[in-house]
């Protein structure tokens, strides 16, 4: 694995202009990090550039690396039912993902997830912060501490500010954001998952008000 200096990152691949559009023909091109070479394939985005909310996840795993879109395993589904119980309609919502390549360990058959490093997160970052801009919606959910860290920094702490509505100053102004548990943390709360799952419902029933 490269060290983090010697990471080229995304900048060079994102395009400064044309928008969404123009950002997912350009990503399959990406090689800020070596992430891109074991992968099947990019997994940008999903959902309308006039989308009201951002929901920004991790990375993508392994049914969203082989469907080349995101949220679309079981922790999406997960999330794509809460958000419509929550009352958000689906249609307003742009998910997207901190890191665009699913990084992952090699285990017999199985690819198991792998948690993103700082230099891969780093190398990555300029694709999030474009879309951002692009998008400019009312609410940006930050799901999990990834997510979090990677647009609010490392200041954010999920466990106590989760389902809060945040003001964070931005190069558009001030703008929300609301940091909330990943949904694959649900999956995997045993017998704790009902309670997990409500609070959960809690936090984007939250963001509905805000919205």
């Amino acid at each position: 694995m490269a060290g983090d200096s010697d990471r080229p990152g995304a900048q060079e691949w994102v395009p400064d202009r044309g928008g969404i559009t123009a950002l997912r023909r350009a990503a399959p091109s990406c090689r800020g990090c070596e992430l891109w070479e074991p992968a099947n394939q990019v997994v940008f985005s999903s959902g309308s550039a006039h989308a009201r909310v951002v929901m920004v996840g991790e990375e993508p795993g392994d049914a969203e690396d082989r469907a080349g879109e995101p949220f679309v395993g079981p922790a999406g589904k997960l999330l794509r039912r809460a958000v419509e119980e929550a009352g958000i309609a689906l249609e307003e919502v742009y998910l997207t993902n901190a890191i665009k390549h699913f990084s992952f360990v090699q285990r017999g058959k199985r690819r198991i997830h792998q948690k993103p490093d700082l230099g891969q997160m780093v190398a990555c970052r300029p694709w999030l912060e474009a879309e951002l801009q692009y998008l400019d919606p009312g609410l940006t959910v930050l799901l999990g501490a990834s997510a979090a860290r990677q647009v609010l920094g490392p200041g954010i702490k999920v466990t106590k500010q989760r389902g809060q509505v945040l003001t964070r100053e931005t190069t558009l102004g001030d703008r929300r954001f609301v940091p909330t548990v990943h949904p694959s943390s649900i999956l995997r709360a045993g017998d704790r998952r009902h309670d997990a799952y409500a609070a959960f419902l809690a936090d984007l029933r939250a963001v509905a008000a805000a919205l």
